[in-house]
């Protein structure tokens, strides 16, 4: 049996873990060698002090001279012949149904699942994932590093974590985060702090504030999504104890489990004090769907084999810093100015304001106990928290609730008096148990589900991930989203990674709200409408006509990018020239058509969408230059989506000419320019054309831009920029058998004094993003109106040149290569959607994910199933579908709104089915490939596929 975590005092979910050595631990076919593969000596020796009993399962000759070489002959407790998983659970004198096994091999999950082990995870290095889960596994990881023993997968709508693991808890917090638009906290554990380990954070949607650092001797300012006071603390003691926050309870055992359809957080503990009395605690924790500015915790306390009193202390914390980023913690990042803490009855009320963008906001905690109690005075824990204290009388066995209602009010909220007045009076209204607003809580979140849940016919992990996504999605923009100024966080609400920043992630995001909840697209889209003006300025500041949108945006619209970034890998401060991705505006016009494709929404397409079209053309309009020579127009100093090159090798910093994604897009925005001043009704486009002093001349420069712009090619395909074929090869092999996960090479290559500018490499899809957005047809029908004719061959061509050259440094990259695959290789599309899905629930990018999720690439996964499997496209009226189900998807059912109809679309491997529900909305246009039909309010329409789609 495996003792406690030395550290922690609670026992781990398993008594032992057995490895296979080959593909797990080890390569042992590698070209150097056999090597412990990167990840898994860390992996081994974390498990080992966390006082699980190591076996290893090997057919090497040399292990022993391996794991020597390793420093690891002294991690694993037992080492047998391969295929002897009962020999090594045996020598480890643990039972099966207490041990987990890691294999690489389906032979191997079986028999281990067979034998009755009590966890089998396969690890998939060769894409034979569903060989691995057809033989039982547990769940399929793509690295060992990526192992978390208390993970439990088996209910797609929970989310499950027993035991405790220091480096995985950062992790958990974010993927157990509650919010609902307007607020939201992290899954943090309520007894503890900022320590390193934890890190209890709460983020409201659009609070900013900025702080000036000195980095190399110069000073930097900064502006960061403010973690505001934290409303979680809960501690508890045994009569006049130690506090449990203090070492004064051990935790036993813990399980957290999130349900995902109701939006609750429970947590089960059985805690023990040092005489050997012992509580059962359980808390349930919810941030409001139905009410913004609510959040609640009920926490339910019995004795075991014992009566007296516990001690209870409750409060806010409004010292908190940003320290949720390793580079946050190396600048300035106090932002709250607390203002007071009062008690009010049984009410906490703390008030804090942000120290420059002057932001008030009050946190009121209200704690009630129906049983007997004492309450003590307001205190300081002597952390700088004001506690309220309860001492309650405990009976054996007999369970005691102390409930926590909390309000959160800001002074950027409408309709109100103060913040403080606001947030109690917010309290008053919901003078109801846990339970009442539980209630409230899930039937919203019922109306939500009912929008955007996906029905599949899949692996039981798709299921689970799917519903992941859509649950944090719909955590960090909601419906509460709409009358609040913020736009798509690209780390949701969920942590401080890129500080809160806005980039382009509602390229990806938008889609999914305009088919669900238009009107909060519409909302996330009028974010960018009030910035226009801090872009037109950014436009003037740089010479050009326009607006040119920040790649980092936040409060104001000005650009949030910061000039230095940390490498952890060398220690220093690094150039960071993203700012001169102006493909973000091609982005906000990108979005701002699609939601009119969507809606038909021409009155907010002529007063807002229009303008960012027309504004974003022009900016790219006066970027391009026309060089006589080629009869050509050519965009110079810029960066793509790839953000790795930021220069040429003799010219760092200073952009690229070319880049193929940003003059080929500029191409499609030119023409939607053009096709704006046509649908427009012409009382509207003439208002449009006076509003923005439109000259008659620049139509017609947008149509010969639109036309003449140039994009590179070399050997028969797309460059992704000028000059990329220049450049040196990069010896892949070597990184990754160095590295093992190399999506982060610009760190990796600085720190080896090197740059990415040298090789022809890409971070995330670049040149492949056209044929996420355009598809291959519209893209090819695009590139010979520019003079390129482009086959189906040059697209396969290029398509395999960029697949073999991608690092995947960013969530993205995977979503667009499935989009892309999907056509061209379905069985590689599905397992790169597998990936794709895995990102954030195994934080396959090495610790990202306990930065904040990764919303974009959530969103990502949802589009994929409709818009990529079920090839599903919007033009001037007519939904389009070209339906690619693949293999590892037997059925899909979701519903869309388009142009007023709400749609149910079932695809299965045989047929495509479309029911409207009954409206009085006008019939809308479909075509499924080649069939074009009109379907109306309460009826269905059903498409045969054949072979071919």
């Amino acid at each position: 049996m495996a003792t406690a975590d030395p550290r922690t005092g609670i026992r781990p979910p398993y008594d032992a873990v057995i490895f296979d050595l080959d593909g797990v631990i080890a390569d042992l076919g590698s070209a150097d060698g056999p090597r412990v593969l990167p990840g898994a000596a860390a992996l081994t020796r974390r498990l080992k002090r966390s006082g699980i009993a190591l076996g290893l399962v090997t057919g090497a000759r040399d292990t022993a001279t391996l794991l020597r070489a390793e420093g690891l002959d002294q991690t694993f407790d037992a080492v047998v012949d391969r295929a002897a998983f009962p020999e090594a659970a045996r020598r480890l004198g643990v039972a099966p149904e207490r041990t987990a096994v890691v294999e690489d091999s389906a032979a191997g999950i079986a028999e281990a699942r067979r034998l009755g082990f009590g966890l089998v995870v396969g690890i998939d290095r060769v894409t034979a994932r569903d060989d691995l889960e057809s033989a039982g596994a547990d769940f399929v990881l793509s690295d060992v590093a990526e192992l978390d023993l208390g993970a439990r997968r088996v209910d797609p709508w929970l989310l499950v974590y027993e035991g405790f693991d220091p480096a995985r808890e950062a992790h958990r917090e974010a993927l157990t985060t509650l919010g609902n638009g307007y607020l939201a906290t992290r899954g943090a554990l309520p007894e503890h702090r900022d320590d390193g380990v934890h890190y209890p954070g709460t983020y409201l949607a659009g609070v900013y504030n900025r702080l000036t650092s000195t980095v190399e001797g110069r000073p930097r300012e900064d502006e960061e999504l403010v973690n505001a006071p934290n409303w979680l603390p809960f501690d508890l003691r045994v009569e006049d104890g130690r506090w449990w926050s203090e070492g004064g309870l051990r935790v036993e055992w813990d399980r957290r489990e999130l349900d995902l359809r109701r939006g609750i957080l429970t947590r089960t503990a059985r805690l023990a004090a040092g005489d050997g009395r012992a509580l059962r605690v359980t808390q349930r924790r919810l941030v409001s769907m139905d009410r913004p500015h609510l959040a609640a915790m009920q926490v339910t306390v019995a004795a075991e084999g014992w009566s007296g009193t516990v001690g209870v202390r409750t409060g806010i914390d409004p010292n908190v810093v940003n320290g949720n980023a390793v580079e946050s913690r190396l600048l300035a990042n106090r932002h709250l100015v607390p203002l007071g803490t009062e008690q009010l009855d049984d009410t906490l009320v703390t008030e804090v304001r942000t120290s420059q963008s002057k932001v008030r906001i009050a946190t009121a905690a209200r704690t009630r106990c129906r049983d007997p109690h004492t309450a003590g005075a307001l205190e300081d824990d002597g952390a700088g928290r004001a506690m309220a204290r309860l001492d309650i009388p405990l009976a054996d066995r007999r369970p005691v609730t102390v409930e926590r209602t909390i309000a959160v009010v800001t002074s950027r909220d409408s309709a109100i008096a103060s913040p403080r007045d606001a947030a109690l009076e917010e309290l008053r209204r919901a003078d109801d148990p846990f339970d009442r607003l539980a209630e409230r809580h899930a039937a919203a979140w019922r109306r939500l589900w009912d929008r955007f849940a996906i029905e599949l016919d899949a692996h039981n992990q798709v299921r689970l991930v799917v519903n992941l996504h859509l649950f944090h999605m719909l955590q960090a923009i909601s419906p509460h989203t709409e009358s609040l100024d913020a736009g798509v966080p690209a780390r949701g609400l969920h942590g401080e990674g890129y500080r809160g920043h806005v980039f382009w992630d509602e390229l990806f995001v938008l889609p999914v709200y305009a088919t669900r909840l238009p009107s909060v697209a519409r909302a996330l889209l009028d974010y960018r409408w009030r910035r226009l003006d801090a872009a037109r300025d950014a436009a003037r500041r740089a010479g050009l006509h326009g607006a040119m949108f920040p790649w980092q945006s936040g409060s104001d619209g000005r650009e949030e990018t910061p000039h230095r970034l940390y490498n952890p890998r060398s220690g220093r401060w690094m150039p960071d020239n993203s700012r001169r991705q102006r493909h973000v505006g091609l982005a906000v016009a990108w979005a701002a058509w699609q939601h009119y494709q969507a809606t038909g929404d021409t009155a907010w397409f002529a007063a807002r969408g229009a303008e960012l079209v027309i504004e974003v053309t022009r900016l790219f309009a006066a970027m391009a230059g026309h060089e006589p020579a080629d009869d050509r127009y050519h965009i110079a100093g810029v960066l793509g989506p790839d953000e790795y090159h930021d220069g040429y090798p003799d010219a760092p910093g200073e952009g690229l000419r070319d880049n193929a994604y940003t003059n080929v897009l500029t191409a499609w925005l030119c023409r939607r320019a053009m096709e704006t001043l046509s649908i427009l009704p012409a009382h509207e486009r003439d208002d449009l054309v006076a509003r923005l002093d439109i000259h008659p001349d620049e139509p017609g420069h947008w149509m010969r831009l639109g036309r003449r712009l140039a994009v590179p090619f070399h050997d028969g395909v797309i460059s992704q920029f000028d000059g990329y074929h220049r450049l040196a090869e990069l010896d892949w092999e070597r990184y990754r058998r160095r590295y093992g996960n190399i999506g982060r090479l610009d760190l990796i290559l600085e720190a080896e004094g090197d740059s990415p500018n040298n090789y022809r490499l890409s971070k995330q899809a670049d040149v492949l993003m056209l044929l996420y957005l355009l598809g291959p047809d519209e893209l090819t029908t695009l590139l010979a109106e520019l003079g390129y004719p482009f086959t189906d061959a040059d697209l396969a061509r290029t398509v395999a040149y960029y697949l073999a050259r991608t690092a995947h440094g960013s969530t993205l990259s995977r979503v667009v290569h499935t989009s892309v695959l999907a056509r061209l290789d379905p069985s590689t599309a599905w397992n790169e959607f597998r990936e794709a899905l895995d990102a954030d629930l195994d934080d396959t990018q090495g610790g990202t994910t306990g930065r904040g999720i990764h919303l974009g690439a959530m969103a990502g996964t949802i589009d994929i199933l409709t818009r990529t499997f079920a090839g599903i496209r919007m033009d001037n009226g007519t939904l389009l579908f070209a339906p690619r189900p693949p293999g590892g998807l037997r059925r899909a059912t979701a519903t869309l709104s388009y142009r007023g109809q709400r749609i149910t679309i079932a695809l299965d491997r045989h047929a495509l089915r479309l029911t409207a529900e009954p409206s009085a909305t006008p019939p809308v246009r479909v075509q499924v490939d080649r069939i074009s039909a009109r379907l109306g309010g309460g009826e269905t329409l059903e498409f045969p596929l054949t072979g071919d789609s």
